[in-house]
């Protein structure tokens, strides 16, 4: 559902990387996963004890207690609304991530206060905070990394949201994990079962549709959304969700008039601005989608979403020189942040220069770099790798390249 994932990295410094960016959005979640692959990585490796392992021995430390931290004020607000057993499940995270003394006093109050109010007569278990095996006798080590995902993905829900996610029991935890794990199946059969057990809960019916569209029940994704956004008309989460639905279904029309009904507030929206660009991209209404994004960038200034958009719609038109331009632009962008960049607008950036005649050691070295970001393609970047040495009369390393590509095609 649009996080990143936190494993399959090539190196520590890699997940380390990934950590500071997932950190600075405050996904502090998936940073501590990050953090953490990072020193695992460390450790099996010959990195022990070294600089990079302290670093992220830093970063970790600093990203439990934040999360400690968010996992006490997510149990108090559930408390408050008399959720105990959620709420008690945020303070035992909180005490497994949290090294603070005056933390761990205040939580393990909080859980005695818990166990009165819920009319428990079992004390509450004195917990080690370097120990999160002590988080209750039948509590496994899957468990708790569960625990953890799920409150990394419900973290930056608004609060009333992340209440209703908590409250909504194991079947859905199970079927949100697997949802935002790609099994598909599993997230649809566990979604169900939590529709049954919570009737009222409204919010589980877009997360079954979105299941529903990645297994083709488009029909039913389709009557969950909409049944949602009934609902729910201010959730820009449940019209992205509509939208890719009626896409799939090439109901063009249909997504355009639910765009045009949501409130006032939303419509003018980056998000909605780039769902409505995008249906009409998809629906080959290609002038329309062009003057959209193009007012809106003489309007908002510089938007890199808005900015690559309209790069593809000018790419569909065959306009390749305007295309190539922006895309250009959005890789300098990136240089000059310092961020890895932009796959896509690398690939047609360097696409469209060859098109156009341009066989520069700028556009090679673009090649080249997509041979690394983007395996998948190698065969295709190999030959064009190719065709530029030949350009360049580099007979040699242009017969080398061409049969690297032989070699990706049948390898």
């Amino acid at each position: 559902m649009g996080f990143f994932k936190p494993f399959g990295r090539n190196s520590a410094e890699d997940a380390e990387k990934k950590g500071d960016t997932l950190f600075e959005a405050r996904q502090y979640g998936l940073a501590k996963m990050e953090y953490e692959n990072g020193l695992e990585k460390c450790r099996k490796g010959s990195r022990v004890g070294g600089a990079l392992e302290e670093r992220l021995k830093e970063k970790l430390s600093k990203t439990r207690e934040i999360l400690a931290q968010q996992n006490k004020r997510e149990g108090l607000e559930i408390m408050s609304s008399e959720y105990y057993e959620a709420a008690e499940g945020c303070f035992r995270l909180a005490l497994e991530l949290t090294e603070n003394p005056e933390l761990i006093q205040e939580l393990r109050g909080l859980l005695d206060e818990i166990g009165h109010r819920s009319g428990e007569e079992q004390a509450v278990p004195n917990y080690d905070a370097h120990v999160s095996e002590q988080a209750g006798p039948e509590r496994t080590e899957l468990e708790a990394t569960e625990d953890e995902y799920f409150a990394a993905l419900c973290g930056d829900l608004p609060e009333p949201v992340r209440s209703e996610f908590y409250h909504y029991g194991a079947a859905f935890k199970q079927g949100y994990l697997a949802l935002n794990e790609g099994n598909f199946e599993l997230a649809a059969d566990k979604l169900e079962q939590a529709m049954e057990e919570n009737p009222e809960g409204g919010f589980i019916a877009i997360e079954l549709a979105t299941a529903y569209l990645n297994i083709g029940r488009y029909d039913e994704a389709r009557a969950l959304a909409e049944r949602f956004l009934t609902a729910q008309p201010d959730s820009p989460g449940g019209y992205q969700v509509l939208c890719e639905i009626l896409w799939t279904m090439e109901y063009f029309d249909e997504a355009l008039a639910w765009l045009d009904s949501c409130p006032n507030i939303l419509a003018e929206t980056l998000p909605f601005l780039l769902l409505r660009g995008e249906t009409l991209l998809r629906a080959q209404r290609f002038e329309e989608a062009e003057r959209l994004y193009e007012k809106e960038l003489n309007s908002g200034g510089w938007q890199p979403d808005i900015a690559r958009s309209l790069a593809r719609t000018y790419d569909a038109q065959g306009k390749k020189e305007e295309a190539r331009d922006i895309f250009g632009e959005l890789l300098a962008a990136c240089r000059t942040c310092g961020s890895a960049g932009d796959t896509l607008a690398k690939q047609r950036f360097a696409d469209l220069s060859l098109e156009l005649g341009d066989h520069s050691s700028n556009v090679l070295e673009l090649y080249l770099s997509l041979v690394q970001e983007d395996p998948s393609r190698r065969a295709d970047y190999y030959q064009k790798i190719s065709r530029i040495y030949a350009a360049q009369g580099n007979n040699t390393e242009a017969r080398r390249f061409e049969g690297f590509a032989r070699r990706a095609q049948t390898g």
